[in-house]
């Protein structure tokens, strides 16, 4: 399986709370956070809820 890098660009103040949490699910917390995780289906879904508060990039 892929590996992506997901960094969060936008704060999460001021969005839902289904956002907030989703951010937390991925393990993001702060501005400029970054996690590396396995692109799966899940964590592609989750990432496509929050596209406009992260940046995603694969590891090669």
């Amino acid at each position: 399986m892929a590996k992506i890098k997901i960094t969060q660009i936008k704060s999460g103040i001021d969005r839902s709370e289904r956002q907030k949490l989703t951010l937390k699910a991925l393990g993001l917390n702060k501005m400029n956070a970054s996690k590396e995780v396995e692109a799966t289906p899940q964590i592609l879904g989750m990432v496509e809820k929050v596209h406009h508060l992260v940046k995603v990039e694969p590891i090669v």
